[in-house]
């Protein structure tokens, strides 16, 4: 696989937006945010992206230079039609509103309808601990992308509605960024690029039986990702089922319908803030969570066992590593990214 270091991986992506007619701040906010993704080990939210939205930009369905609309707005919320721009843009806009909102009040919540694919929650959460803030935040896919079935159903009829929640500590943040399916799409959409076979439980085929081939969930008759829960999925589709109906139903968006189209723009947006010195103080807060982390971190290993993993350390490990190393680029992935350089007349830069 093609490696690249990121900055470079990210002038890249940078000038691919901007030849296809992005301005380039909204081109640098977008690129920095898909290959911080690829960083934190999330190749689903990474570069791969780049020609969907591209593509979607080419074909007036996302849009550039494009406000976030005040539809409702109070001193605690803001409630914004996202115009379908951007989904990284129009998304620190959002978190630029409700900053000050919650610095005030202790607690500001937002939404946002018609927005493009946001990208990793994890990536919000990690900018709210860094300023003290704790964070909440789901998205939908604004009543498309049914690719998660119900327990005993053999057709989607959710997405994989992720949640998010993150803590500032001492050190590290706690970040828990997941989806209610066994598996992220864009994970199923990289081992289909790469060619290689999933784990088993994350996919059934579209007569219900399990599968490991990730054409099943996009060659037709198609099949589904399964919820989380293994034995226990019903907790995994009602939990994404409530975070579509509130995703879509608070920010005036959509929640899964059979009329969208399954390839989804992007999201329904919820975010929430709060401030931790308005609540216990944050002095109360730091010491509390960071004796928590200690506490987990510090537990008596198994055999075999090297180290205790908290929320957030995977994606913080990945970080370290790939920046020293590369960022690994799967051959699917980086042939379609270099016919689109060629297509836009943009310099590929060395692997």
């Amino acid at each position: 696989m093609p490696t690249l270091q990121s900055e470079p991986l990210t002038i890249f992506s940078r000038s691919l937006f901007v030849a296809a007619g992005v301005p380039a701040d909204e081109a640098e906010v977008v690129s920095r945010s898909l290959v911080d993704s690829n960083l934190c080990g999330h190749d689903s939210h990474g570069v791969i992206r780049v020609p969907q939205y591209i593509g979607f930009v080419r074909e007036a369905k996302l849009f550039c230079n494009v406000p976030l609309t005040k539809l409702h707005e109070t001193p605690a919320m803001f409630s914004g039609d996202a115009n379908w721009g951007l989904g990284q843009v129009q998304s620190y806009r959002l978190l630029d509103i409700l900053l000050p909102k919650a610095r005030t009040l202790g607690i500001a919540s937002g939404t946002m309808r018609k927005c493009g694919h946001i990208g990793r929650l994890g990536e919000y959460a990690e900018w709210a601990a860094s300023r003290g803030l704790a964070f909440m935040a789901t998205v939908n896919s604004h009543g498309s992308g049914r690719r998660v079935a119900p327990p005993g159903g053999t057709e989607g009829r959710i997405s994989t509605n992720p949640l998010c929640f993150g803590s500032p500590t001492p050190t590290d943040p706690l970040v828990l960024d997941i989806g209610t399916s066994a598996s992220a799409e864009g994970k199923v959409r990289v081992s289909f690029q790469k060619g290689e076979k999933l784990p088993e439980g994350v996919l059934i085929d579209h007569r219900g039986q399990p599968t490991t081939d990730p054409a099943a969930l996009y060659n037709e008759p198609r099949g589904t990702i399964l919820p989380f829960g293994g034995p226990q999925a019903y907790k995994g589709f009602g939990l994404g089922m409530l975070l579509d109906a509130l995703a879509g139903g608070l920010s005036g968006g959509m929640c899964s319908r059979p009329e969208a189209p399954m390839p989804g723009l992007g999201n329904s947006v919820i975010f929430v803030l709060f401030d931790i010195n308005h609540f216990g103080g944050s002095e109360h807060f730091l010491k509390e969570t960071g004796n928590l982390a200690s506490f987990v971190r510090n537990t008596p290993t198994a055999e075999g066992v090297k180290s205790i993993t908290l929320p957030g350390d995977p994606e913080r490990l990945s970080k370290q590593k790939r920046l020293v190393d590369g960022i690994p680029i799967s051959d699917g992935t980086w042939a379609t990214l270099a016919k689109l350089a060629e297509e836009l007349k943009v310099k590929i830069p060395a692997v």
